[in-house]
């Protein structure tokens, strides 16, 4: 999972993740971290622009609300519940919500120095 390391509200999910990740099967980086860089590198994706966290899964990609409902199957219930009961919103939606926070997190959770 990799995640812009600057943001709050980014840091907080990583640490809700590991909190709810019993098989310990989900590894994480920040973007900005130098096997941050090389992965996005290796992914061909942007190497200065942190507006999702990227969840990596048998070697796919996965980007704002699929990056979310892939990490959520991972976790205990009742988050892997929810997350098979977030499938059900239609992508763009879910998609379009994710952007909403995103594009206002440090606005909204703040940021801290690397």
């Amino acid at each position: 999972m990799l995640f812009d390391g600057v943001c709050n509200l980014c840091t907080a999910s990583v640490r809700f993740v590991l909190a709810r990740n019993s098989a310990r099967n989900i590894r994480f980086a920040s973007m900005q971290s130098q096997a941050g860089q090389a992965i996005l590198q290796t992914l061909h994706l942007p190497l200065d622009r942190f507006d999702s966290f990227i969840f990596i899964e048998n070697g796919a990609a996965y980007q704002k609300a699929g990056a979310v409902l892939r990490v959520g199957r991972h976790l205990s219930a009742p988050w892997r519940l929810a997350s098979r009961a977030g499938s059900a919103i239609p992508r763009s939606l879910a998609d379009a919500i994710y952007t909403a926070v995103a594009r206002n997190r440090y606005r909204l959770f703040g940021k801290r120095a690397l």
